[in-house]
């Protein structure tokens, strides 16, 4: 699908434009290469599937979309943010519009599942307006719909790994974000189980208009993808489009 096939898409300002981004690593006082000559534009509403063979660069471009690594040189304008030079309260400001999920859950140990979410929606003002009951209710029913309703009270350690990362996917989702990072969220997750999160990634974009892009090695849920963008050592070199 193109871009200007989404439904409102070709008079919206992309919320990511990326133009000639590199980035690259210092090892053993040699800089290695890691991303090249990067061009992408992800606009409301589309989603977003990064492949490629594992060191191709994927998660550091994932990382630098959410402003948790620092952008070297060209331009990354996200949620029409420059990143580039931005300073920390711009990235923090970023880093509250959007929502990351990543294979390492990062769930707070002394916290229940349910309050793991609740969390997710602590940092919008909007929520905390509406107080705790309201944060709550939302977190409890994101938990619902991803079949964790019977595991809220419970804390991490009692937690299967599937289940850890369907806690850490609904607080990324619970605040409706217009922006979602995803780094492999369906690979703990059973067939079903991660059917069942793409199609809330989708629900999100359609209705929320939010933008995915998400990086996957699962090629059953590829479907959901309005373009699939390959990176290979760094490079952009194909897009279907």
């Amino acid at each position: 699908m193109n871009v200007s096939d989404l439904p409102g898409s070709t008079a919206v300002e992309p919320l990511i434009a990326v133009e000639h981004l590199n980035h690259s690593f210092v090892e053993a006082g040699i800089a290695k290469q890691v991303l090249s000559d990067i061009n992408l534009t992800v606009h409301p509403g589309e989603i977003v599937i990064l492949t490629g063979p594992s060191g191709s660069g994927k998660t550091t471009l994932l990382t630098m979309l959410g402003g948790l690594r620092a952008a070297q040189s060209g331009s990354l304008r996200v949620l029409g943010q420059e990143l580039l030079q931005a300073e920390r309260p711009a990235l923090t400001r970023l880093r509250r519009q959007a929502g990351f999920i990543f294979q390492a859950h990062n769930l707070l140990p002394y916290l229940s599942a349910l309050a793991n979410v609740r969390l997710g929606l602590e940092v919008h003002d909007q929520w905390l307006d509406r107080g705790q009951s309201a944060m709550d209710q939302r977190a409890a029913d994101v938990l619902t719909q991803l079949g964790m309703a019977d595991r809220a009270s419970y804390f991490p350690e009692k937690l299967s790994g599937g289940q850890k990362q369907r806690v850490a996917i609904a607080r990324a989702l619970a605040a409706s974000p217009r922006l979602l990072l995803a780094d492999e969220p369906t690979a703990a997750l059973d067939r079903e189980s991660g059917r069942d999160v793409v199609d809330l990634f989708r629900r999100l974009s359609d209705q929320e208009r939010s933008a995915i892009v998400m990086v996957t090695h699962d090629n059953k849920v590829l479907d959901i993808a309005d373009r699939i963008v390959n990176l290979e050592a760094g490079r952009l070199v194909a897009a279907d489009s």
